[in-house]
């Protein structure tokens, strides 16, 4: 039966090869079940249940995307758009995250139209790479602030907006110990570096009495406190457009970004170097959104860590099935996602942070039609703990420097249009 649903000696695999690359994936990956529920614990959400939510769009999201796409690639609640949620939609805009739920709902319905319908590759194609990059990177120093935001690094201060903390205190130093064990777990090629930061930084804050002691295992908490309480009519209003238009636009080009370069990996593209099954691939991950804002979590998204699975010799979609079954497995150990501080996942999301900027080195920076929206958008972004404001000001500037530079015939419809979106947006909305 597995041979027949996932053509395993097709794709030169067998089911152990499957099996150990979707354990590989999930130690990559794992964090997120710690973060994502602390992260929007922030929001006013309920850490346990948003924690049961986390795992089971994650395994949704597997799910169809190993039974219906038939692909190594593993989902969650993504980075980013999770802090993005918290941090700027429901604590700087002052929305209910009902209401933020709502907006994912709507990102995922919108996302599911534009695969059925193939729409898709025209908004992929019209988008400048530069953009795309700089969105990337923008969010990774969106997490790097919030990062050391949250380790102590980083304080207000009412004359320079921001200051230095007290470095010397326990937090800020714990944090930047799980930063550089990461590095050294990764450099030496250990699996899961990320989740055994988490865990070795909780344990010495146990062992020094920072953190209290709750036990490891338990029944799966309740999902009641979030489970369809995304309030729908809320999102309609005016001002969570620019906040479902970022929901869908960051997932849109990192889903597309993250099945490519598993695909590469995986030497999974055809001949012509497309992916087959695009669209059912994508379908996994709007699908998964929807059912995550539904069940009470942030917009679910391919994980860039599968590539950890398919070099460990996945290449179907058991890999991802897999995942899934080791992400409702982890159900049963929420008291240790409960105990997590927020300094021992600091240093993990300084190194998505760092992991983000990477696609800086694909700028061509002496070109300033090309490195000025980008700088905009990575300065904007963290200075104004938005997603959704470095994105617009990022098309404001793109379609400004081309039109001062006698560039304009280079602008293609679909950027100028967003760009004019936006303008009249901040003109009339603010």
């Amino acid at each position: 039966m597995l041979e027949q649903w996932f053509q395993l000696k097709a794709h030169n695999t067998n089911f152990k090869k499957e099996v150990i690359a979707g354990i590989t994936t999930f130690l990559t990956m794992a964090y997120i079940i710690f973060i994502n529920p602390a992260m929007l614990a922030d929001a006013g959400m309920d850490r346990d249940a948003v924690f049961v939510a986390t795992c089971l769009a994650a395994a949704i999201g597997c799910f169809i995307m190993g039974f219906v796409a038939n692909y190594p690639i593993a989902l969650a609640p993504g980075m980013g758009l999770n802090a993005f949620f918290t941090y700027t939609v429901v604590l700087d805009m002052g929305y209910s995250w009902q209401v933020a739920l709502g907006g994912v709902f709507f990102s995922g319905l919108i996302f599911i139209l534009l695969s059925l319908f193939n729409i898709r590759e025209w908004i992929i194609n019209s988008i400048p790479q530069s953009l795309r990059f700089g969105i990337a990177a923008g969010i990774g120093l969106f997490l790097a602030f919030i990062a050391l935001k949250n380790a102590g690094f980083i304080v207000d201060n009412p004359a320079t907006l921001v200051t230095l903390g007290d470095i010397t205190a326990v937090e800020p130093v714990l944090a930047a110990i799980g930063l550089f064990l990461i590095v050294g777990l990764v450099k030496r090629g250990i699996n899961g570096a990320v989740m055994l930061s988490i865990l070795v930084i909780t344990a010495i804050a146990i062992l020094i009495g920072k953190v209290q002691y709750d036990g490891i295992v338990s029944m799966p908490p309740s999902l009641a406190p979030t489970f369809m309480q995304l309030d729908i009519s809320g999102a309609f209003e005016v001002g969570m457009i620019s906040v479902v238009f970022a929901f869908l636009f960051v997932d849109l080009f990192d889903t597309s970004g993250t099945l490519i370069a598993v695909a590469q990996r995986g030497n999974l593209l055809a001949e012509d170097g497309t992916l087959p099954r695009l669209g059912k691939a994508l379908l996994a991950d709007s699908s998964a959104t929807v059912a995550g804002s539904m069940l009470g979590t942030s917009t679910t998204t391919s994980y860039v860590e599968s590539t950890a699975g398919v070099a460990a010799g996945g290449r179907t979609g058991l890999t991802a099935i897999t995942v899934g079954v080791l992400f409702l497995l982890s159900l049963f150990f929420s008291p240790l996602a409960g105990i997590i501080p927020a300094y021992a996942t600091s240093g993990p999301l300084f190194y998505v942070a760092v992991l983000m900027l990477a696609g800086l080195v694909n700028i061509h920076w002496d070109d300033l039609s090309e490195a000025v929206p980008v700088a905009v958008i990575c300065i904007t972004m963290p200075l104004t703990f938005s997603i959704a404001h470095g994105i617009a000001f990022g098309f404001i500037s793109y379609v400004l420097v081309r039109i001062f530079s006698g560039e304009f015939k280079s602008l293609n419809l679909s950027v100028l249009f967003l760009a004019i979106l936006f303008v009249l947006k901040f003109a009339f909305f603010g």
